[in-house]
């Protein structure tokens, strides 16, 4: 029985350490797909995306009539025609002269800056010119990037219009947060899960949300015509038509139109529902609705920035870092295990065997748990993971010390052993680890990554090892009796 329960967890161990340094391939289409999460790279290893936004010089042709209103519909005009109505046109700069002034660059930046953030962007540099306006940022170049580099330029001006004249009803300025929400929609027209930007606005947008869904509304009126009956003239009939009288409003997220539309009823809860795309049962089709809700809303919550700015450069800068340097250290790092996990086997033993391979399945679910926590992986924080191992062989070597210096090996001596070596183990690291928990709250992702990576590693050396070291131990010591 003990010896199918230690070979049970010896190829409990075996199968994580395949899962952990070989992946778990499926077949996804024509290709073999490794469904073991990859790792955070920092832009140290991975390379880092450098974007420029520029301040947008350009200018837009609007069109007005007599009155100086903007006409919409006027752009496939010629210019005899445009005459003919009275129409004249004129070159708008995108930037006012008004707005180009350092306060206003500088709130570009921290609108930016918030949009990372909640883009789950946790490395970054955001960097400034004052002078220019111009605004400089780096990111780590992964999966996302191409759509995170998508919402940089964005400068998320959110309006809603009144349809005829263009008046401004509401804007920016009236919404208190944007929200993604999604359920099921099984309509007849169509069925499976919709997705929904939920816009809640402030006490003052919920009032004028309020009187515009009063105002713009579906109207019916009756118009009443006389006919004369053919057949007599002295004899009437009183018909009578009704007809629908639409006023719309419009919204618009940086000058494009999202939707045109008039309300049934009066909105008193101060929040629209705005539905992206159509209800699908596709969850590829889902999540893209979902990562453009998402986007979207993020650009929303974060008001519009005051300058608009356009993408001038986006390049890829590679690491300085290569593969293959990466992988001599890697190389390095398994020989130096491999060549003390030896030592440990030839000084003690059968034990010495067991915790060696006790000491992989660490390793092994070590790397797995910094690829499940999302832990940014830099140069130094390669440092800290062999910080790990040898502290985990510091512990481990101490632990079989004690042990051989027993003459007998039970139950009662080896939790005693065990209570032992973690006392003075843990006590000896104390400053280590109150450094540790420091360096994850520092801003500085150098900093932050190592102090993540050794959290981690301390924090499983102090449950794997009271767990599966010690009933490894007790297992193979109940099978041999005296070391």
């Amino acid at each position: 029985m003990k010896k199918l329960k230690l070979l049970t967890i010896i190829l409990g161990i075996i199968l994580i350490t395949m899962v952990a340094f070989f992946g778990v391939y499926v077949q996804v289409q024509n290709r073999m797909e490794d469904k073991v999460k990859d790792y955070s790279y920092a832009m140290d290893l991975k390379g880092a995306r450098n974007i420029r936004l520029s301040v947008d010089d350009t200018t837009d042709t609007v069109i007005k009539d007599a009155e100086g209103k903007e006409v919409s519909d006027a752009e496939n005009l010629t210019d005899e025609e445009l005459t003919e109505k009275g129409y004249t046109k004129e070159e708008v700069k995108k930037n006012s002269d008004e707005v180009l002034n350092e306060e206003n660059y500088k709130k570009s930046k921290a609108i930016i800056e918030k949009r990372l953030q909640e883009l789950g962007v946790d490395n970054y540099i955001v960097s400034l010119d004052e002078v220019s306006g111009d605004i400089l940022i780096e990111i780590p170049e992964n999966n996302n990037t191409d759509s995170v580099v998508s919402n940089m330029g964005t400068t998320g001006k959110f309006e809603i219009i009144d349809s005829e004249t263009k008046e401004v009803l509401m804007d920016n300025n009236d919404i208190k947060r944007v929200r993604v929400m999604y359920g099921s929609n099984n309509t007849g027209t169509s069925t499976g899960t919709a997705v929904y930007m939920d816009i809640e606005f402030n006490k003052e947008g919920t009032e004028k949300l309020k009187n515009i869904s009063n105002t713009y509304v579906q109207t019916n009126t009756t118009n009443n015509t006389n006919t004369t009956n053919e057949t007599s003239t002295e004899e009437t009939a009183e018909n009578t038509e009704e007809e629908t009288e639409t006023k719309e409003i419009t919204m618009q997220i940086d000058g494009e139109e999202i939707m045109t539309t008039s309300f049934d009823e009066t909105i008193e809860t101060g929040r629209l529902q705005l539905s992206v795309g159509s209800a699908t049962t596709d969850q590829d089709t889902l999540n893209g609705y979902i990562n453009q809700a998402s986007s979207m809303a993020i650009i929303l919550d974060n008001g519009n920035m005051p300058v608009a700015y356009t993408v001038a450069s986006n390049e890829y800068i590679l690491s300085d870092v290569t593969e293959s340097e990466l992988n001599i250290i890697l190389y390095v790092m398994l020989a130096i295990v491999a060549i003390f996990l030896i030592i440990l086997i030839v000084r003690y033993k059968s034990q010495g065997l067991i915790s060696a391979f006790s000491y992989i399945g660490l390793a092994s679910i070590f790397v797995l748990l910094l690829r499940y926590t999302n832990v940014v992986i830099s140069i130094e924080s390669i440092f800290g993971i062999a910080v790990i191992l040898i502290l985990n062989y510091i512990f481990v070597n101490k632990l079989l010390s004690k042990l051989k210096k027993e003459e007998t090996v039970n139950k009662g001596i080896i939790t005693n052993v065990f209570k032992e070596t973690y006392k003075e183990f843990f006590i000896k690291i104390i400053p280590v680890c109150i450094a540790v928990i420091t360096f994850c709250f520092i801003k500085w992702e150098p900093i932050s990554s190592f102090g993540m990576v050794m959290f981690w590693g301390i924090l499983l050396i102090s449950l794997y090892n009271i767990s599966i070291t010690n009933l490894l131990v007790r297992i193979n010591a109940s099978k041999g009796g005296k070391k």
